[in-house]
């Protein structure tokens, strides 16, 4: 039975992921702060370096086929510069980007040959708001690790990155959101769980950014 790690398990994408894989046959962990994830469900703050350490000797898995940096804290990540303090700064970049690092380096000794380490980022990485300037700069700087580490760690590991776009099992949206998608419609956490799927088989793939949001970010826009 082939063996995956979730961070971020009890969330939105992060459920999807673990149930596809669980439905896929696999034996899934989750690492999270919360409960509600799928399968084995392991404390782990993200950011932690003994957390990290300790959800491992916790697990007590003696190898590992499937990474997925999924998780992250997603409170006080819209702010602006002048109002943004280092704390905020620290939590979202130390959640979403340190914590990648340490999962990863951690996973490492466990992944075969074949093995596959997959980040969650965003659009956001891509394209801003301006107020998400910590949340971006932290899923960007998951896409340039995802690119170092695919040559680092090949042939051996594969490393790539999902960028997922308005995800949402919300089941009040206007017309208009939908539309504003060139598939005409919002996209679901089973998205990009499929993503992932596709991308632990897709082995002559590595190093890339799949973008998985219904076509959004190519659409030019001009203000009326």
């Amino acid at each position: 039975m082939k063996r995956a790690i979730v961070t971020g398990g009890s969330g939105l994408i992060g459920q999807a992921i673990c149930a596809h894989l669980l439905r896929d046959g696999w034996e899934v962990a989750s690492f999270d702060l919360k409960e509600g994830a799928l399968g084995l469900q392991i404390h782990c703050d993200l950011s932690s370096e003994a957390s990290v350490n300790e959800a491992f000797r916790k697990l007590g898995w003696d190898r590992l086929d499937l990474l997925v940096n999924n998780g992250g804290l997603v409170f006080d990540t819209f702010m602006r510069l002048d109002e943004a303090s280092l704390e905020q700064w620290n939590s979202t970049v130390g959640s979403h980007l340190t914590g990648t690092f340490l999962m990863s380096r951690a996973a490492k000794p466990l992944l075969g040959n074949g093995g596959s380490i997959i980040m969650m980022a965003s659009t956001r990485a891509l394209m801003s708001e301006g107020v998400d300037f910590a949340y971006a700069a932290a899923k960007g700087g998951m896409v340039s690790l995802a690119q170092a580490l695919a040559v680092q760690l090949g042939p051996k590991i594969r490393v790539n990155t999902i960028a997922p776009g308005w995800i949402t099992d919300a089941t009040n949206l206007r017309e208009e959101d939908e539309a504003q998608h060139p598939v005409g419609r919002v996209g679901r956490p089973q998205d990009i769980a499929e993503a992932v799927l596709y991308l632990v088989s897709a082995g002559f793939v590595t190093g890339q950014t799949l973008i998985v949001d219904g076509g959004m970010t190519k659409k030019m826009i001009y203000a009326e």
